[in-house]
């Protein structure tokens, strides 16, 4: 049973990325917001559905349609809910160490989708769908940034090897998320500074060998992580930087026509509680007699990743890293230093702000709140590496007169830091877990959707709907 209900929906998801030499000779279909409502109710009810799921080698193949859709999705406001489902979708699966041992194989197949070409693993393509997402996504993108990055820190550990495009793409994520311009402008923006500095130090301690690449990136561009270690916390240099007009879009895209329309996006880490587009109550749609594209129902604010998983240890031993490193490993040394790399209290919630806030109520940012995440980021290991490996580079290629760049892959490909970095680190692994945030979520979208879909005839004339309201877009 669980077999064809699997491939039923492999093929039903793949229906849009099927190419013909005949154009039309293959219906498409519209259903997949359903479907993906679907199979999360199937996975959410049936853990002995997401188990067969994740032990099967066709993961792969949902996987692909649910990226050619967020990708599609990303820079349209009416698809925000499939946005939503599909991430939501991506980190119930990156919970589980299977899912994340499936993305290194290779992405062979072609699909029609908006991103730079590259030769690499499932593992890359991912990676890149999630960085388009995040430069060119909409304001009400930003409550999904931590689940991009949650994603991305489980499959860290288990991903072999990354193409120089996906390794760019990682770094180029800190860059601008590490700006002083940008950690500054919210409460809870150095979050993300700490997921992407927990995938750096999971691939660095668990797949080292085979990821030259990212290494190399890391080395080039070592001065975003000597920046990030001199970060300034005092109140005149804070002030200047909380000031200006965020200096992330500018780092992310170098128009100025769209970076001036998103400048204020990241003020805030929250939703806009303002919106200067018309809506409507949701009983008022009864009266048209057709379903009106530009009109999406309003869905409830996205729950905190804290709320949304559960922090566990992975079983380290199953991983290929090598022997001498995971020997002698002290246990409750490292997980007190994984406690302290990461971005959330032993209780759960979040690291104290030390903040305070005007007489109108908008958070500033203070020389103590600043020191008290500064001195919890997680840059031994990489800095570790740094010492280790710049001087080597440096003299291979003062010695050989090297420039090309394939050279020096060559070379770090061949090296080791074995016994060289610090106590590998447990591997944390941020599950997914049901709550009601997400309980209320799904049961919103999903009457929106119901609501849209059958608005002829008229089944909701003359009811009160109140869960829901309908937005022109």
């Amino acid at each position: 049973d669980f077999s064809v209900l699997l491939k039923g929906f492999c093929r039903l998801l793949n229906n849009p990325l099927i190419q013909t030499y005949l154009p039309g000779s293959c219906k498409k279909i519209g259903f997949y917001q359903e479907l993906l409502i679907l199979f999360w109710k199937f996975c959410d009810r049936n853990k002995k559905f997401l188990y067969y799921v994740l032990k099967s080698s066709e993961v792969l193949d949902l996987l692909v349609p649910i990226l050619y859709f967020l990708n599609d999705a990303r820079e349209d406001s009416s698809k925000i809910g499939i946005m939503h489902i599909g991430i939501f979708i991506l980190l119930l699966l990156s919970g589980e160490r299977n899912f994340g041992v499936r993305l290194n194989k290779p992405y062979v197949t072609r699909v029609p989708m908006n991103i730079p070409v590259f030769t690499g693993t499932h593992a890359d393509l991912l990676i890149i769908v999630f960085h388009k997402i995040i430069i060119s996504a909409s304001q009400r993108m930003q409550p999904l940034y931590d689940c991009l990055l949650t994603i991305i820190v489980n499959i860290s550990p288990y991903l072999k090897t990354l193409s120089m495009v996906s390794s760019n793409k990682l770094i180029h994520l800190l860059e601008a998320f590490s700006s002083s311009s940008f950690l500054f402008a919210a409460s809870d923006n150095h979050h993300l500074v700490f997921f992407l500095l927990e995938a750096f130090n999971n691939l660095i301690q668990y797949q080292f060998d085979g990821n030259a690449n990212l290494i190399y990136t890391i080395i080039r561009k070592r001065q975003i992580f000597f920046s990030l270690s001199n970060l300034p916390t005092d109140m005149p240099t804070i002030a200047k930087f909380s000031t200006k007009s965020s200096g992330f879009i500018s780092s992310l895209k170098s128009s100025p026509d769209k970076s001036e329309k998103k400048r204020s996006l990241f003020q805030t880490h929250s939703r806009s509680n303002t919106d200067d587009e018309s809506t409507s109550n949701g009983d008022k749609l009864q009266q048209s007699t057709t379903v009106n594209s530009s009109m999406v129902a309003t869905l409830p604010e996205t729950p905190s990743i804290h709320k949304m998983t559960e922090r566990t240890l992975a079983a380290s031993e199953s991983l290929n890293s090598p022997p001498s490193q995971r020997s002698n490993i002290n246990h409750e040394t490292s997980a007190n230093s994984s406690q302290a790399s990461t971005p959330t209290s032993s209780n759960g919630g979040t690291v104290s702000n030390h903040n305070y806030s005007t007489d109108n109520g908008i958070w500033t940012p203070t020389s103590a709140w600043a020191q008290s995440w500064k001195g919890k980021l997680p840059l031994q290991t990489i800095m570790r590496l740094l010492q280790v490996l710049v001087p080597q580079v440096e003299k291979i290629c003062m010695d050989r007169g090297l420039t090309d760049e394939s050279e020096i892959i060559k070379f770090l490909r061949h090296g080791t830091l074995v016994g060289l970095l610090p106590i590998p680190h447990p591997i944390l692994i941020r599950k997914y877990q049901p709550n009601s945030g997400t309980v209320m979520w799904f049961r919103t979208y999903t009457w929106g959707v119901i609501y849209l879909r059958n608005v002829e005839p008229p089944i909701w004339y003359d009811t009160d709907v109140k869960l829901f309201e309908i937005q022109r877009i």
